[in-house]
């Protein structure tokens, strides 16, 4: 039964998951430049975030999606991007600075109470209030991403971009899409519905 059980992957198998977390802060795209600004509240829809610049059904393709041309029109899984306040502080130890905030990284959402949470897997859904959001995979670190660090982090030293992305490497937080309707508040709780989880091998 044991060798049973290896070949068909039962041993490779997580149960799913529900716990509770908090929705410790909101911050939305809706002026020039990459970062975002805290807000009391989102309305979101299926599209994303109202006024959000990474809001809409499609985008356009980028260097993360590198097998189409860039700019080809796909759907946008990448509304949402959600970070968490322990990550954020591992980035900056790792980079030697005082703090990497949110708004400098862009994100949307701060998560607290998950841990690991770069490592939920894709399908997990974060229920908050009426509102519920998928999350589609890990936000892979970038350079953008360390410019708007190295801008923000007072006298910051040479190469700190580049710097960033080995630092924020499974730390950067997530992306995901909106599933339902409704409106996103600061402090409220979420539930997080993480789905079964099985180690594919060929």
């Amino acid at each position: 039964m044991g060798q049973q059980a290896e070949l068909f992957g039962v041993a490779d198998e997580m149960p799913a998951q529900r716990f509770r977390a908090r929705l410790a802060q909101l911050l939305v795209a809706d002026g020039v430049g990459f970062g975002t600004r805290p807000v009391d509240r989102l309305d979101v829809d299926l599209e994303g975030i109202a006024g959000d610049r990474h809001r809409g059904f499609a985008r356009p393709a980028c260097s993360r999606v590198p097998w189409f041309p860039r700019r080809t029109p796909i759907r946008n899984s990448r509304q949402i991007s959600i970070v968490a306040p322990d990550e954020l502080v591992a980035i900056a130890a790792r980079l030697g600075v005082a703090e990497v905030r949110a708004e400098w990284l862009g994100a949307n959402m701060v998560l607290e109470g998950v841990g690991e949470l770069t490592r939920l897997p894709p399908g997990t859904r974060l229920h908050a209030g009426g509102v519920t959001l998928v999350v589609e995979g890990e936000n892979a670190p970038c350079r953008h991403a360390g410019q708007a660090v190295a801008a923000a982090v007072p006298d910051a030293p040479a190469g700190l971009d580049l710097a960033f992305v080995t630092a924020a490497r499974g730390l950067r937080g997530l992306v995901g899409w909106v599933e339902r309707a409704g409106e996103l508040v600061s402090g409220t709780q979420v539930d997080v519905w993480v789905p079964a989880q099985r180690l594919w091998r060929r």
